[in-house]
């Protein structure tokens, strides 16, 4: 067996495709299966990282996935169904479906392109239009090929993710009056509980919060940080071990019953608690064609604050709670 057929066939276990089959088949029936629910495309995007490490984007793509997951859960714990109306954990739900769907079907292809150009030994990016990737991103990929400049590439990755989402997410109609211009969704910025963690198997949590969450550069500021905290020296191999060793689940028991004090706030698993959501996209449009591409977008950002944030989650679930009897009272 030649080296190209070898790893096309390794390559078909991760994207659950016939070793013969065509890299447009390949790119379908991936994109399909692995873009199911949040736990597949968790799965995918690390599967895909260790595979393909000098992508560091999967691996943050992987982490920031299982922290949708388990806000996707929290709407389903005793505090949130005792302080949310059922119609707005509704709607917070498939805000975040639809943002981790839209993010996941515009990044794979880009994945999966890049994996068949190592196969083949020359770059096929100019076939990412057909799959309705922005003009940005297919130029990133092949400034990346000849440069090999990882860390732009990184960059550029989270510029286009929170592109992707913010016409159709952000300034959806449905999502601005029942999710982000709701009073919820303000508390819960100003008490920092949409905060992303990265666990590890000893039981510290690492991590970042953003507000002006509606803002993308806000945002794209925000993936830069956690990108640096993940990508940390001293933190990295704790974070891989823990992706490597912990299967996601939804539930936030997944990282803390490894805290020194076990603390759970009793999220379900997310397969339990949601059903499989079909999604449809009627119009797409470009969005590099209608934006201006900010140089500050590429410049490295400032890390913030210490980023140990394991007290400072048990306190507020301990908040959390006491919203919930409050509101109970």
């Amino acid at each position: 067996m030649n080296k190209t057929l070898f790893f096309r066939c390794i390559f078909s276990k991760i994207v659950g495709a016939d070793r013969f089959s065509s890299m447009e088949d390949v790119i379908l029936k991936a994109g399909w299966r692995h873009n199911m629910d949040n736990i597949s495309r968790t799965s995918a995007y690390f599967h895909f990282y260790r595979h393909h490490p000098e992508i560091k984007w999967a691996f943050l793509a992987s982490m920031e996935s299982r922290n949708a997951g388990y806000n996707m859960c929290d709407l389903k714990s005793p505090q949130l169904i005792t302080l949310l109306e059922e119609e707005t954990r509704d709607h917070m739900f498939l805000a975040y479906e639809r943002a981790n769907w839209l993010i996941f079907r515009d990044a794979y292809p880009q994945l999966l392109l890049y994996h068949f150009s190592k196969l083949e030994n020359r770059p096929l990016f100019r076939s990412l239009d057909r799959w309705g990737v922005s003009q940005f991103m297919i130029e990133e990929w092949e400034h990346f090929w000849v440069e090999k400049d990882g860390d732009r590439l990184l960059k550029a990755l989270i510029i286009n993710e929170q592109n992707v989402i913010q016409e159709p997410i952000l300034k959806h109609p449905l999502y601005k009056k029942k999710v982000f211009r709701s009073l919820l969704f303000w508390v819960e910025e100003c008490l920092h509980f949409s905060t992303v963690l990265f666990p590890t198997i000893n039981g510290n949590l690492y991590g970042s919060s953003v507000t002006s969450f509606r803002n993308v550069d806000a945002r794209i500021d925000f993936g830069k940080r956690l990108a640096h905290i993940l990508f940390h020296t001293d933190l990295y191999p704790h974070f891989l071990l823990f992706a490597r060793k912990v299967e996601h689940t939804g539930s936030r028991k997944d990282y803390e019953r490894f805290m020194k004090k076990p603390f759970y706030s009793q999220t379900p698993m997310l397969r339990w608690a949601f059903p499989i959501v079909e999604h449809h996209i009627h119009t797409r449009r470009d969005w590099s064609q209608e934006a201006v591409i900010k140089d500050e977008w590429f410049m490295d950002s400032e890390p913030g604050k210490p980023v140990h944030l394991t007290e400072w989650f048990v306190q507020k679930q301990i908040q959390l709670q006491w919203a919930s009897l409050m509101k109970k009272i």
